[in-house]
């Protein structure tokens, strides 16, 4: 008995559009993902933009709504609402000589 597996429409779409169109899709989607997320964290903790003492209300306003920034400025902002980070890597493809992953800062 063969099993027929259905493939999502994501999946689908992946395979007839040219790979580089794929990855620059999937990155835009990440930093979006990510804004969404710098929202949601300072929300959680209950710190409105207002009361954050080590940015103004307007500069979180800019930041959370950036596409991009400096790491500086994400470990700032991430310290200013009670929040450590910690930045790992890995290889893409599995090398002998280098670990799984690499914790390259933690705050």
């Amino acid at each position: 008995m063969k099993i027929n597996k259905k493939k999502d429409f994501i999946s689908e779409m992946e395979e007839t559009l040219p790979k580089d169109l794929v990855q620059r899709a999937k990155l835009q989607a990440h930093k979006e993902i990510f804004l969404i997320e710098l929202k949601e964290l300072r929300k959680k903790l209950g710190i409105s933009q207002q009361h954050n003492k080590a940015f103004s209300q307007s500069g979180i306003s800019k930041l959370e709504n950036r596409k991009d920034m400096k790491v500086s400025t994400l470990l700032e902002y991430m310290d200013s609402i009670g929040l450590r980070v910690e930045i790992k890597v890995s290889p893409k493809k599995p090398k002998k000589n280098f670990q799984k992953e690499l914790i390259l800062l933690k705050t």
